[in-house]
């Protein structure tokens, strides 16, 4: 059974910084490239960065590249993504979703919200 937990959203002033992480367990994920997602209010649910199996390469969006950095630690039996969020914008309230990439499972996690806001 696969599980998403997503945490450590907030309220954070333009220009701050967060650390999202992602407990994420399943026999199907394991080798499984895993992503951060957001959707932004009103809007559809987009790409925002992934990492690879063994954490070597990474993919972004281009509004978040130089600003985000994706990572993950591999245990045993459970996963972790984080997103390190730098120089965080107005633009970048979200609710913030991992799961696999490209193709995310059919089962998404409650998410965590960001909210950039002075």
């Amino acid at each position: 059974q696969v599980q998403f937990v997503e945490s450590g959203g907030g309220l954070v002033q333009p220009g701050g910084s967060l650390r999202l992480s992602c407990a994420n367990s399943g026999a199907i994920l394991h080798g499984s490239t895993m992503a951060w997602y957001r959707r932004a209010p009103g809007k559809e649910r987009e790409f925002v960065a992934a990492v690879y199996w063994h954490g070597t390469r990474t993919s972004y969006a281009e509004s978040v590249e130089a600003r985000f950095t994706i990572s993950r630690t591999n245990g045993r039996n459970t996963n972790t993504v984080y997103l390190q969020m730098n120089n965080l914008k107005p633009e970048d309230t979200a609710v913030y979703y991992c799961n696999t990439y490209p193709r995310p499972q059919l089962y998404w996690g409650q998410g965590t919200q960001v909210t950039v806001s002075s």
